[in-house]
């Protein structure tokens, strides 16, 4: 736990409210509760997700080193963000921090084979998988877990385009792996969801 020193301040944020835009950076941020999706622009324009944040993670790490920011970070859901000082940061926080940065780089290694080496059927089951334990996802009483998301914000979060991750999505549902209605998907057999996940 990071020292009530450090922080600056603690804000709550709507769903889909900016909380940070490119640009200089002076502080770091850490999820109290609810999902952050941190993301970039292609040059057409075309949203890229590059990853969620979820409650006890961090964001806004580039103010350590006094780099500028390259990418937005969004509020997903309903989240509450501690602000932190940098430079008020103990050597014990500061080592907590960096075992987060290890943990950030070895999940953006996980997605980057993901996005390149595996076929887009599997990186959906991926990211319905890595979404299944976040603010997006909730517990049905049938004990399946369904997803609060967009075949647009999926698209962002893969690499692809709302019309064919719609193809796919459809396809797992044939398939009975899943189900989707608008704006969410439930997940109906995990275990066969993780076997593409992993092709």
């Amino acid at each position: 736990m990071l020292l009530e020193k450090t922080f600056v301040d603690t804000i709550t944020y709507r769903p889909g409210v900016v909380i940070l835009y490119p640009g200089k950076s002076d502080m770091l941020y850490r999820v109290a509760s609810g999902l952050v999706r941190i993301h970039t622009m292609d040059d057409d324009g075309n949203g890229l997700t590059l990853r969620y944040v979820k409650p006890g993670q961090y964001f806004g790490e580039e103010a350590l080193a006094g780099l500028d920011r390259q990418y937005f970070a969004e509020a997903v859901t309903d989240s509450t963000v501690d602000v932190i000082n940098p430079a008020l940061m103990s050597n014990e926080d500061n080592l907590q921090v960096t075992t987060h940065l290890v943990r950030t780089l070895e999940r953006a290694y996980e997605s980057i084979y993901r996005l390149v080496g595996k076929r887009l059927r599997a990186r959906i089951a991926g990211e319905l998988l890595e979404l299944k334990d976040t603010a997006l996802a909730s517990q049905l009483d049938s004990g399946e877990t369904m997803i609060y998301a967009t075949h647009d914000e999926l698209a962002a979060a893969v690499g692809s385009v709302r019309e064919t991750v719609t193809k796919v999505v459809g396809e797992l549902s044939r398939d009975g792996v899943i189900s989707a209605g608008y704006g969410k998907i439930t997940l109906r057999d995990e275990k066969a969801l993780a076997r593409i996940a992993a092709e």
